[in-house]
């Protein structure tokens, strides 16, 4: 048995099974604790390693494709401190951070031949029925149908399409993608027949975020769809836009932000998405004050 516990949570590996528990400090990150505790068998884990640090360091697992619907999904697009996969170490604790990697190691070197990975994810992925609600929409989904619904943040083109409602078997892949930059974090489903070439805010199929990082707990619901998709053909990829067509999405973001509407538009966001919790106090000042800090510029 190896094990550790410090304040960011705790990982204990019994030689067939890794059970991690994110800690109660106000410090873990929502998204960790909206995950909570995982239990991961060692035919799922490709590799874990101990990344020190000078005020300690970080232990990270990394999971094989096919066998988490939440990392499938996530792709690799989650970082400290919000990755569920990964545990923050302080000096005091190197050594049996160590150790529990090794450990882990020791065991993956018996057989170097992975087992074939079976129909299903080997984890099951969030509960159902499961619900997230991000910049323009919510989402609700009990295991078959998946529910679509705007706020009042939502683009013309998504108000004019209503809100949306399809079965599981219509869904082909799904995609999501934190807030990065001046781009909109997203959640989109890709259907039978639909095309998605369209820009996330104006995609009645996907759900946008400009504020907020990684959109609450979408990724979970996006990991609840793919872990009962019908089709095993994980996540549909983001198109690739040419560079040019880049540059030009790049310069219209740029001026709707700076925007003398489009700022206050912002701002009563914020304050909406700090009222219905969506948004931590700190968060919210944060985010306020960078965007009167570019009101101030007008």
């Amino acid at each position: 048995m190896a094990e550790i516990f410090v304040p960011d949570g705790s990982w204990t590996f019994d030689g067939e099974t890794l059970r991690i528990v994110p800690g109660g400090d106000k410090n873990v990150h929502e998204l960790r604790r909206l995950v909570g505790e995982l239990t991961i068998p060692l035919a799922a884990i490709s590799s874990v390693s101990f990344e020190p640090a000078r005020r300690g360091g970080n232990l990270q697992l990394r999971l094989r494709p096919g066998t988490d619907p939440l990392s499938d999904v996530a792709a690799g697009r989650l970082t400290e401190p919000a990755d569920p996969y990964r545990l923050s170490i302080p000096k005091d604790r190197t050594g049996a951070a160590s150790y529990l990697a090794d450990e882990v190691r020791a065991y993956l070197a018996v057989d170097r031949t992975p087992p074939p990975l079976s129909e299903g994810f080997l984890l099951p992925g969030p509960a159902v029925p499961i619900s997230a609600t991000a910049g323009d929409g919510t989402v609700n989904f009990d295991g078959h149908t998946v529910w679509l619904d705007w706020t009042g943040f939502a683009k013309s083109a998504k108000q004019a399409a209503g809100s949306r409602t399809f079965p599981l078997q219509e869904v082909t892949g799904v995609e999501w993608a934190p807030q990065s930059g001046i781009g909109y974090g997203r959640l989109r489903f890709h259907l039978n027949g639909a095309a998605s070439g369209k820009s996330p805010e104006e995609d009645p199929n996907c759900i946008a975020w400009g504020v907020q990082r990684y959109g609450g707990s979408t990724l979970l619901v996006a990991a609840a769809v793919l872990a009962r998709l019908p089709r095993r053909t994980a996540i549909a990829p983001t198109p690739t836009l040419d560079p040019k067509d880049e540059r030009e999405k790049l310069l219209r973001r740029v001026a709707e932000l700076e925007n003398h509407d489009t700022i206050l538009r912002r701002l009563g966001e914020l304050g909406e998405l700090r009222r219905s919790g969506v948004l931590t106090e700190d968060e919210f000042t944060y985010a306020k004050q960078a965007l009167l800090a570019r009101l101030n510029e007008e």
